[in-house]
């Protein structure tokens, strides 16, 4: 079974992962935000502001200019997926409960506080152990495998 990151995090913040993914699999240049935008089917002015919200929380560096661009900001083992996360999303998701309850916690439980503290507890777990490089090998087959067949859908 497929479980869309968007279903948890918002649609920004998967791009914002898929972006950051991509420009860690081109570690040679600065990658154009077009180039970015093109390549993962993604609007460029919304891009444009995940990228900067990237870039205020020290994941990625933007340069300006005919040769700009941005690169990772810190190697791609130095960046966690929960950086990406947090710079777009927040983390307000790990504290809140899943139904809205307020003062839903161990003392005051929603009907799902249980099992639902154990999927946020492991979806934080893999967000804060899995940087882009352990990513990066899979990701750049499967960056290039998606882009072959969104091509051929096209």
């Amino acid at each position: 079974m497929f479980l869309r990151m968007s279903i948890i995090f918002s649609r920004a913040c998967e791009y914002g992962i898929q972006a950051t993914l991509y420009i860690a699999t081109q570690p040679d240049r600065r990658v154009g935000i077009k180039e970015i935008a093109s390549e993962l089917n993604i609007p460029v002015h919304f891009l444009a502001k995940i990228l900067q919200s990237l870039g205020e929380k020290n994941v990625l560096t933007s340069y300006k200019g005919v040769h700009g661009g941005y690169t990772l900001q810190r190697s791609p083992d130095a960046i966690r997926l929960i950086d990406v996360v947090e710079a777009i999303d927040g983390l307000d998701f790990f504290e809140n409960c899943v139904l809205g309850f307020p003062g839903c916690g161990s003392g005051k439980p929603c009907p799902v506080h249980d099992r639902w503290g154990q999927v946020r507890d492991t979806i934080r777990d893999m967000l804060s152990r899995d940087s882009l490089s352990d990513l990066l090998p899979a990701s750049r087959t499967k960056i290039e495998s998606v882009l072959a067949e969104y091509a051929k859908n096209v």
